[in-house]
């Protein structure tokens, strides 16, 4: 009896001292930014901070402990605690820079690290709030230096000379794709990016180190946010809406956020010049969870489900373009329709572990699949004559002499699916307080089948128009044709493709001082070997190298300046749509594109009317070879598949921002580009995304007599693109431009209840944000087009470009309710 009872004691004295609680917070630097990679020991037990400064760990409890803090640019903090046995205990500590004050201002932490990188980093809730046609991430890209778009139904956006398919795009350090077959930007519907979601937004034009991918343009970067208690957003307007939920279990193991977002672009297209019936269907959701195993294991899953359903009967169209003294218009009448699909499915699974203080391992598996259709039998009968322009007249605005008449009928069956799964490792090691070594290695299968049926009939004045690439004189109505009967432009082609890729990376990083200046080094190489395989059999097995190289230096002036050098090749292995040519053939010997970048820059950071201001100016430089040269109809791409081409860009960016209304974030940006290509040695002639001019303005005010009235303005100059080419027309004989693209977005909120308006109504106590606001997009209403429709008139003798314009004047009532 005695042996039972002290066992008992025994055991229950075990149990008790078993006991445990958790400790969680957000650790943040000295300018409220969340600091990523802060280790954390509790007596024997230890963890790390995630991207959002998030941490939570378990410790014993009814005892006494020393928690530490320590970073390599902070401070070292420690703080004593005893806890009750499953108390959840929060913990935001701010950490203090390790580093020394240079004149008035310190580097610190994240924000110094994306400094030194060149990276633009946005604020979410700037992202959020400011009005846009396709409002999100890209909306806010689009008015940054160096970054060039002119369609506001599509989130594509073009860098410094490059393309659409030039830009990396990661979310939770997962590369994300786009839709393949995706041809007008009214089709595309949503981005991949949930805003709702977001935590962070970095943005590199340029000189990105050798972690990221083998792109030649652009890095943009995003986090998702770990939950850390129950929330829940909604967003409703005339565009559609979206659901956000997130929260965080009781043991603080589990979290989750899930976004269901739905849009309809209806009150857009609608303003367009063609009348049309028209009905889309865009619809997505996703979801994180994540999952805390141990001090030492992380795990989360990003999944996505996406459906693009686009359904388009063109009516009656008209559009009027050439001078004042001779005003042209066209007009069209339509029979037909068009049905595309498109069905995405993307899933992640990313583990991360912290074997100790310095050495950390990433995990990663990812599944990308879409099935996308696009079918449509449009029959569009045209006439094109002279506008009545006598003002007073009962036909003012009327044709009134028609110069010629024609029809064009096109026809589309193209399907394709596609599988894409990547494996990836990545490693962290911190060799001491000032230097640190990055690695990963990636394996990525891609497997797309794909069927190409389009064909174009086109006649003019009853005559039909032959394929221009056939070998015949036509001279009709004068003498008979007795030639072969084809359509004016006819693809067809099936495609069964698959690509093994192995791609890696090695980079070192590095601070120190040079006397009482400060410097950091990056430098690191990418390796991309990849081969092609087709029903024609395997292509050639390519390799490419891309060493990279940052340099900052921080001079020890009373001025807060930073310098930047950054230099490396960037190669761009051939994704599926660059192995494909003009006739829809996979060409499995492409090569890689590449790019030398040079990019010098200046971060000067100062107070201006005592409120905090950044200006940050680049100039670079690239020369290219390899060229895969390409057209632009709208957003689809059509490349040669040859690489028979060399190109140059050079510019200049400038972006000034900070606080010009107290407590809100604008910001004005300037940019010059030029760039040319130079195909099969016939001379260098603008590329097609040569916009020369950017000019953009993202502006926050309110009303000081009204704090809950906000105004938010977004606004984008750009010159005009080249205005692109007929089918199998010889780009070289169309080198003239389309108009200067400028559009100002306008949104007015008022807010019942946000993070700088407080409320002691009852009603608003569950809120954390409710605001309803009218937005108008394009609010002066400015005739902007996005390429032209090419029309053929054989009684003149001519062709014309005739312009397609975008959305006109567009009002839009927005709900925002945030818990």
């Amino acid at each position: 009896m005695k042996k039972l009872f002290f066992i008992v004691i025994v055991l229950v004295t075990h149990i008790v001292n078993a006991q445990t609680a958790r400790i969680k917070g957000v650790i943040l630097d000295e300018f409220n930014a969340p600091v990523e990679g802060v280790t954390i020991n509790v007596n024997k037990t230890g963890t790390v901070s995630d991207a959002t400064g998030f941490f939570l760990i378990e410790v014993p409890a009814n005892i006494d402990l020393t928690i530490t803090f320590t970073h390599i640019s902070f401070k070292k903090s420690t703080l004593k605690l005893n806890l009750k046995p499953n108390e959840d205990f929060e913990l935001n500590p701010v950490m203090s820079s390790k580093v020394e004050q240079i004149g008035e201002v310190v580097l610190v932490g994240t924000s110094n690290k994306k400094r030194i990188e060149g990276v633009t980093a946005i604020d979410p809730v700037i992202i959020r709030k400011i009005p846009g046609a396709n409002a999100g991430v890209e909306n806010i890209i689009k008015t940054l230096p160096g970054v060039y778009s002119n369609n506001e139904l599509s989130t594509s956006y073009a860098v410094r000379g490059g393309n659409y398919d030039e830009n990396l795009v990661y979310v939770n350090e997962i590369e994300v794709y786009r839709p393949f077959l995706i041809r007008s930007g009214q089709q595309e519907g949503l981005s991949f990016t949930n805003t709702d979601m977001v935590e962070n937004v970095d943005f590199s034009a340029g000189g990105f180190q050798a972690k990221y991918g083998d792109k030649m343009s652009s890095v943009l970067d995003i986090t998702y946010r770990t939950p850390k208690k129950f929330k829940a957003g909604l967003e409703a307007s005339f565009l559609g809406g979206s659901l956000t939920f997130e929260g965080i279990s009781k043991n603080n193991k589990w979290s989750n956020i899930t976004g269901i977002r739905y849009r309809d672009n209806s009150l857009l297209v609608n303003s367009q010049d063609t009348e049309t019936n028209y009905r889309p269907q865009f619809a997505d959701i996703q979801t994180l969870f994540n999952y805390n195993a141990s001090t030492k294991w992380q795990w989360s899953f990003l999944g996505n489900i996406s459906q693009n359903k686009y359904h388009y009967q063109p009516l009656t169209r008209q559009t009027n373009f050439g001078t004042i003294n001779e005003p042209i218009a066209l007009l069209v009448y339509y029979e037909g329709q068009e049905k595309d699909e498109y069905l995405t499915l993307f899933g992640a699974v990313k583990s991360v572990y912290q074997y100790n203080d310095k050495n950390k391992l990433k995990f990663f598996v990812s599944t990308y699949h879409t099935q996308e259709q696009e079918y449509y039998d449009i029959l569009a009968q045209y006439r094109l004559g002279e506008v009545d322009a006598n003002i007073g007249s009962e036909t003012f605005g009327d044709v009134i002499y028609t110069r010629g008449v024609g029809g064009q009928l096109t026809h589309a069956r193209n399907d394709l699916d596609a599988l894409i799964v990547n494996v990836e490792t990545k490693g962290f090691h911190e060799l001491n307080e000032k230097s640190q070594i990055e690695w990963g290695i990636k394996y990525t299968r891609e497997d797309i089948r794909d069927r190409i049926v389009e064909w174009e009939v086109i006649d003019s004045a009853g005559f039909s128009l032959p394929a221009p690439i056939l070998e015949y004189q036509n001279d009709q109505p004068y003498n008979s044709y007795n030639g072969p009967l084809a359509p004016y432009h006819n693809i067809r082609a099936t495609n069964f493709t698959k690509i093994d890729r192995i791609s890696g990376y090695a980079q070192w990083n590095r601070r120190g001082n040079i006397g009482a200046h400060q410097y950091w080094l990056n430098a690191g190489v990418r390796a991309h070997n990849w081969q092609v395989e087709s029903e024609e059999g395997k292509g050639k097995s390519q390799i490419t190298f891309s060493p990279r190289a940052q340099f900052a230096f921080k001079p020890n002036w009373k001025k807060d300046m930073l310098f930047r050098l950054s230099s490396g090749l960037y190669h761009q292995p051939p994704f599926y749509r660059e192995l494909r040519d003009a006739d829809g053939m996979v060409q499995p010997n492409v090569k890689a594109q590449q790019s030398f970048h040079v990019v010098l820059s200046n971060d000067y950071s100062f107070k201006m009317w005592n409120r905090p201001f950044k200006l940050v100016s680049e100039a670079y430089y690239k020369s290219m070879t390899n060229v895969n040269t390409y057209t632009i109809d709208n957003v689809r791409i059509r490349y040669k598949a040859d690489n028979n081409a060399e190109a140059y860009a050079y510019g200049f960016d400038a972006r000034l921002n900070g606080e010009f209304v107290p407590g809100t974030e604008s910001w004005f940006s300037f940019g010059y580009l030029k760039t040319e290509e130079n195909y099969d040695n016939k001379g260098y002639i603008a590329r097609p995304t040569d916009q020369r001019l950017k000019f953009g303005l993202l502006f926050q005010d309110y009303m000081p007599n009204i704090p809950n009235v906000k105004i938010n303005l977004n606004l984008v100059y750009n010159t005009g693109l080249p205005g692109g080419s007929p089918s199998y027309a010889d780009p070289y004989d169309y080198q003239f431009r389309l108009k200067d693209y400028t559009r100002a977005d306008v949104g007015f909120l008022y807010a019942f209840k946000d993070e700088t308006i407080k409320s002691d109504k009852k009603w608003l106590r569950r809120f954390n944000e409710l605001s309803l606001g009218l937005e108008i997009f394009n609010l002066f209403n400015n005739q902007n087009a996005i390429t032209n429709t090419w029309v053929r008139d054989v009684y003149t003798k001519s062709q014309y470009g005739i312009p397609n314009y975008m959305t006109t004047r567009v009002f839009n009532l927005k709900l925002v309710a945030r818990l």
